[in-house]
């Protein structure tokens, strides 16, 4: 089939081919259908066919990234669990200058965790494959970034202004992927908002003062709400915590900090 709509340019008009039928027409090609067996199947030109054939990843960034929340596409449950953490806690939704109804979503990522950077691109890149990841450098961090029209169907937590000035929850979507990949969850708000840490305690024993060492985990973030999401993921998971001060959870006990080890660790 045939899309009749047409962009017109100058002196030339260019066919504009439906989404569906690109797809269709990559995958024949690609899997060793003839370009005329292609052509009789989706209308689309011989000519056109020959070049997507020539350069099929050329072909393939011209196909629309499709919304898993809008069109019928799967989402990748483990990656998106660990994005929705990093989102929640260093990242941001912005209109894309200049470019109307497109956003830019930015996960900030310290210079000092060069893995989280890398680990930060490859899971949007999972969410929203075939997209483009930029990556901007700020003072002291690395702005990993991404434009699409349908971050916000993903992140329905965007809005004006700071996380932290207003109501997140999750919705019923996220909350099922939420349930079933709490790991994946909490070592994305670890990696984000949180830390792996040695803590030095000192004690008086028989009138002599001794230094005690022991690893925790702390999770900082000002919103009441992102720190709830976190305190109900690590009550599921049966990892005891403890608020340390207003902004502080703490994980300190022997046994939890080997749970959180099992799939966290330290930043790297």
């Amino acid at each position: 089939m045939r899309e009749t709509a047409f962009v017109i340019g100058g002196c030339n008009a260019f066919p504009m081919h439906d989404p569906e039928s690109k797809r269709l027409a990559l995958h024949l090609l690609t899997t060793g259908f003839t370009v005329d067996s292609v052509a009789r199947r989706t209308g689309i030109p011989r000519s056109t066919l020959w070049r997507w054939k020539q350069n099929p990843e050329r072909a393939a960034a011209l196909v629309p990234r499709l919304c898993p929340r809008c069109h019928d596409r799967a989402l990748d449950p483990t990656a998106y669990a660990y994005l929705l953490g990093l989102y929640l806690g260093d990242g941001s939704i912005a209109n894309a200058p200049g470019n109307k109804g497109v956003f830019r979503l930015e996960i900030a990522c310290d210079d000092g965790w060069p893995g989280l950077i890398d680990a930060a691109a490859t899971t949007i890149l999972a969410v929203m494959p075939g997209s483009k990841v930029g990556r901007r450098q700020c003072p002291g961090c690395t702005s990993v970034n991404c434009y699409s029209k349908h971050w916000p169907c993903l992140f329905p937590q965007h809005g004006p202004g700071m996380k932290h000035t207003r109501k997140i929850e999750l919705v019923s979507w996220q909350q099922e992927i939420v349930d079933e990949f709490t790991k994946e969850f909490v070592r994305g708000l670890i990696h984000s908002d949180g830390c792996r840490g040695i803590n030095k305690v000192r004690r008086e024993v028989a009138g002599e003062d001794r230094w005690y060492e022991y690893p925790r985990y702390f999770f900082t973030n000002t919103s009441v709400d992102i720190r709830r999401l976190y305190t109900d993921a690590l009550d599921r998971l049966g990892i005891e915590w403890k608020q340390a001060n207003a902004r502080n959870i703490s994980v300190a006990k022997r046994e939890a900090v080997a749970r959180l080890d099992e799939f966290v660790g330290p930043k790297y």
